[in-house]
This record gives structure tokens, sequence and C-alpha cells, in this order.
């Protein structure tokens, strides 16, 4: 990505990153180690990665957290915005959300899974969305087709899945895509976008609903199998 910003590039985008560090020396170290990677003094929104434990809220806003390296580098210009990010459970969202409250501290953007078998199950949407955009907080969406797994089920096509997740009340939705069709694939439907009734939806997410009430094609919220921190707990710090 440092090398895609050259040549004028970063003047014409809104650069994200993330980072997992629970402390504060350990986000900053973090931090520093992503402007150096992507060749630039400051990013646009720095996101707290991988909200995904009870605790994390706390350690986020612990004397000696995580915020106090986002509020430094904020200060020193390294960033503009501060969000969090998470696919776990709607609960651990909302909690981040209170404590936040609490402290008086207010986030600029928030980053969740919205898919079909979301609609159904320990839903972001019905349950965070609201919050956040009542709250002012720009909601950025992902997974709407859970990492393929959700095309598993044979309940939507691909299409329909990137219809749903646009159709949402979202400012970006993050999809990620490792092939060339998938890409060609997804700028036909924006192209051709147009957002799906409230019936439409309904009517899809009935479709979904026995094969989402087992969790088996959201394994996000139901498994470790994309918990990167759980794999790597260094990078807590």
């Amino acid at each position: 990505m440092g090398k895609a910003l050259r040549d004028g590039y970063r003047q014409k985008i809104f650069l994200m990153t993330k980072v997992d560090g629970r402390t504060k020396q350990a986000a900053a170290k973090q931090i520093d180690e992503s402007l150096r990677r992507l060749q630039t003094d400051h990013v646009d929104l720095l996101q707290f990665h991988e909200v995904i434990r009870m605790e994390d809220p706390d350690c986020f806003f612990a004397p000696g957290g995580a915020l106090e390296a986002f509020l430094d580098a904020k200060k020193a210009g390294k960033l503009r915005f501060i969000g969090f990010t998470g696919h776990k459970d709607p609960a651990i969202h909302l909690r981040m959300l209170d404590v936040a409250r609490e402290k008086n501290f207010h986030f600029d953007a928030v980053l969740f899974p919205s898919n079909i078998m979301d609609w159904n199950f320990r839903s972001f949407v019905h349950q965070v969305m609201p919050v956040a955009l009542k709250e002012g907080i720009a909601v950025q969406t992902m997974k709407p087709m859970g990492g393929k797994f959700i095309l598993e089920s044979k309940v939507a096509t691909p299409e329909e899945c990137l219809q749903y997740a646009l159709s949402q009340p979202t400012s970006v939705v993050i999809h990620g895509m490792d092939k060339m069709e998938y890409l060609e694939q997804s700028l036909d439907v924006v192209k051709n976008f147009k957002p799906m009734t409230h019936e439409q939806i309904s009517a899809l997410g009935a479709k979904a609903r026995q094969a989402a009430m087992s969790g088996k094609y959201e394994s996000f919220k139901t498994t470790a199998h994309f918990d990167s921190t759980a794999k790597n707990p260094a990078w807590l710090g």
C-alpha cells in the first residue's frame, strides 16, 4: 500500500489502518510501524482492532491504555479520527460505546459485520447500528459474504449479499476481493445498485433465518477462526 500511495495518490484517498495493542506502549509502537509501512506521516482514521472480549473496552480506556497512545498520536498530527472494530458479539460493541459514554469520549467511527445471517443472529445491524447512528458515529460494515461461508449456505447469491449490505445505512461496505473476477462482479453490482426495500430485505432475512440461527455461517461470531489476536496474543502488548 505504501508503494501504491506514492506519486500524489495519498492526497486523493481516505486512509485507514488498525492496531491491536492494548497498552499505550504497544499501540504507540504499532502506530509508528504502520506509518512507516504506509510511507505517510498520518492516517485519516485509526481504529482499535478486534474488540472481541468484554474486557477490551477496559483495556482501551485504562490508565496506560491504548487510548492514551491514540490521543498522543492525534495531537502529533499522525491521525485525524478514532474508531474501533470487532466481529464477535454486538453486546461487546455496545459495552465499548457505554464505557466511552461514561468516560466522555466520542468515537468517530465503528466497524462491524453486516450480512443476511446477521439480520437474524446476534445482530449488529439491529443492536449496534441504531446506537451508532443516533450518536453520530460513522458506520462501516464488513463481511457481506462472511468470508465466503455465507455463499456455502446457498441461501443467497453474491449479488444479493452485496445488495443487502449496501442497502443498510452505512458509510462504506468493506468487502475483501482476492480475484479480479470478484472485483469486476462487485463493480457491476455497485454500478447498477438500487437500494433494496424494507420488504425485500425482510424477505431475504426470512429466507436466511433457519441457516442463520446455527451460527455456522458466521463463524467469526461463534468460533476463534477469525480471531487474529487470539492466535497472536503478543500483538496485544
